[in-house]
Formats: structure tokens, sequence, C-alpha cells
């Protein structure tokens, strides 16, 4: 987990509305979700959240345990029928167990690289697999700009922009490959491309479950929400692209 204290704020604030984080958030596209079943049937899912990584895991039949340091996420998991153990994975203890599958969907830049790769090797299986994904916004460019426009005029406390970077995960990935330990042979990386159509009402619903946007002062997050409703159509068509990041554990 991030040392700087702005981003361990922003990595302990997505449980202060856990159930707008789970209506809200975007899954996985299914192409990502059969590779990640194919290599076994036991996941442990790093950073679990509200469970909706592990709920399509779970439709694509797999048997998932989840680890959650925020106990406001890890209950809601809970209610969707999951096991969480709630600790940073960093401090978790597999306590003999392995698994199939470790995964981290939009969670693995909240570990700490090193301590976070040698964990996953104590609790993997030989030949067992490391699966680590987000995903990444793609607006047109046009879009992009109103958006940044809106951020920088309504959101000046906010200590980063979602629109700096038309690729933001791009960077956070090359970053989790280049730190995967020498327990994993080579990384190789995966992009799935996909849309999801948004009414104005579902895109401003999101926006506060994105790091750090529960902390704005409350009149920053309501002009912030209104500036993008005004550049907003009622419909508009989001481009992704989910990167992935796996590497299986050697022997």
């Amino acid at each position: 987990m991030p040392t700087n204290p702005d981003h361990r704020r922003i990595a302990e604030s997505f449980g202060v509305d856990a159930d707008r984080y789970d209506r809200a958030r975007p899954r996985y596209p299914a192409a990502l979700i059969t590779r990640i079943a194919a290599f076994g049937r036991e996941v442990l899912d790093v950073g679990t959240g509200t469970g909706i990584v592990a709920r399509q895991l779970r439709d694509a039949g797999c048997h998932v345990l989840g680890v959650e340091p925020d106990p406001r996420m890890a209950e809601a998991a809970r209610r969707h029928g999951f096991a969480v153990e709630e600790s940073r994975f960093e401090d978790w203890e597999p306590a003999g167990r392995t698994f199939d599958t470790i995964v981290a969907g939009q969670t693995w830049h909240w570990v700490d690289p090193a301590a976070g790769s040698a964990n996953a090797a104590r609790a993997l299986r030989p030949g067992g697999r490391l699966a680590l994904f987000w995903n990444a916004y793609q607006p047109p460019p046009e879009l992009a700009a109103a958006f940044g426009e809106v951020y920088r005029r309504a959101a000046p406390s906010l200590p980063f922009s979602p629109w700096a970077a038309t690729d933001p995960y791009a960077t956070v990935a090359e970053k989790a490959a280049a730190s995967i330990g020498a327990d994993f042979a080579t990384p190789e990386v995966w992009r799935f491309a996909w849309e999801h159509e948004y009414t104005r009402a579902e895109w401003l619903d999101l926006i506060p479950t994105a790091g750090g946007h529960t902390l704005l002062p409350p009149a920053e997050l309501t002009a912030l929400l209104d500036g993008l409703g005004e550049v907003t159509g009622e419909r508009f068509t989001m481009p992704y692209t989910t990167i992935a990041v796996t590497a299986a554990k050697a022997g």
C-alpha cells in the first residue's frame, strides 16, 4: 500500500459508500473472466471490495476467497455470499493454503509490489497464476478535454485528474509487470477492448466512486457533478480497455 499520506487516504476512502461502489463500478469483460477461470477453480481475490470480480468468477464456476482491508467493503462482499478475511494483502497469512489463481481487479496499485509479489508466490501452487487487471477509460479526445476542464475548475483540491492521460492505467500495468518477482515466469500483458453505454445519471453515479472523490469538500463534489452533468449527453458510449498482467509461478 502507498506510504504517501494522500495516497493512503485515497486507498482507505472507497468504503465510504460501498453500496454506490458496488452499483456503479464497471464490471470486467467476459473474455477476461473466461481466461482467468481456465487457470483453475480455487481463486484468491486481493482487495475484493464489494465482490465485483468475485461474483463474475463465481458465475464462471470458481470458488473465491476474498482478502480486503476495509471492513465496510468486506461486509458488502459477505452479503453476496463470500468468505472475506480482513487484512492488507502484504500482511495476510496463507496459513498453508494454496490457490490456482490470485487476482486483483483495480487494486494492485494499492499493494506494496515487492511484498505483494512475495506473498502471492507463497499462496500459489506451482504453475498457479497471478492476474492483475484494470479497467481504463478511453473517451474521445473532445469528451476527455471537456471532463478535464470541469475537474480543473470545480475540483481544485483533488490531487490528480483522472483525465490527465488517455490510458491512465497503462503505466500502472507496466510497473506491475516490472515488479513481479523472480518466483514467477515472464509476465504476459493482455488487452481487451469493449464499450459501455451510460445514461447521464449512471455516469454521475459512478464519478464519486473514483479514488479520492469522497474526500472532496461537499461543495466541490457538488460543483464537479453539476459541471460534468452539463457536458455529458443524455446517453453516451464510453470505450474501455481492460489491461491485464498475468504471470505463472515458476516450478
